[in-house]
């Protein structure tokens, strides 16, 4: 029996409209990320989905964007695990500044490196290759059994941590991975063999 993993990105956040670094800081949606959410929701609902557990960040973004999907599939009360496992990749020093800002201060190429390298952290901060060593053990031992055992598992996270995810899933190397856009509220659709093996995968775009 396959099982089936629901990757989604949050809605939009207050500091992705201000082209700001926002890493850790714990911020929240804006309107339109509470709409891209509950769209999102109402994706996965035509689909008939339902799910058997929820994992979500530490962060509020993610949550509330988990809350509207749960919502909008009418599975308000199911169990959802929050862990900072899968927070947004940490920036550092670069946090809450403006990117154009930072390109000021540290130059067009080195903050192009910092964002879009896959093994090279900012200052005080994380690279992706660090954010998948610490998303990648928790998806083995807390979210794979799940759906290894044929189950439906909801992750709603962020950028950096789903890419982590995506880049053992679908086997790309640093360099795809750091390329890959994820926009957010749009759900990424998984089906698993039971040998963990990626069976489909399709993401959930549009109206």
């Amino acid at each position: 029996m396959s099982g089936t993993l629901v990757l989604v990105r949050h809605g939009q956040s207050e500091w992705n409209l201000k082209n700001l670094f926002t890493g850790w800081r714990d911020v929240d949606l804006t309107e339109l990320g509470h709409a891209e959410a509950k769209e999102a929701g109402a994706k996965l609902k035509a689909r008939g989905l339902k799910f058997d557990i929820a994992f979500t960040s530490s962060l509020i973004r993610a949550q509330k964007t988990c809350q509207h999907i749960l919502d909008a599939v009418g599975q308000s009360d199911l169990e959802t695990i929050r862990d900072q496992a899968l927070n947004e990749r940490d920036y550092g020093d670069l946090s809450g500044l403006n990117k154009d800002d930072a390109r000021k201060k540290w130059g067009e190429e080195q903050v192009h490196v910092w964002r879009r390298s896959y093994d090279v952290p900012p200052p005080g901060g994380e690279s992706l290759k660090d954010t998948g060593a610490r998303v990648w053990p928790y998806y083995l031992h807390d979210l794979q059994p799940h759906v290894l055992r044929g189950g439906t598992v909801l992750v709603a996270a962020h950028g950096n941590s789903l890419r982590a995810l995506i880049m053992a899933l679908d086997g790309k190397s640093g360099e795809e991975i750091v390329k890959l856009e994820l926009g957010t509220g749009v759900p990424v659709v998984y089906k698993l063999n039971p040998d963990s093996t990626v069976a489909s995968k399709e993401v959930l775009q549009g109206a």
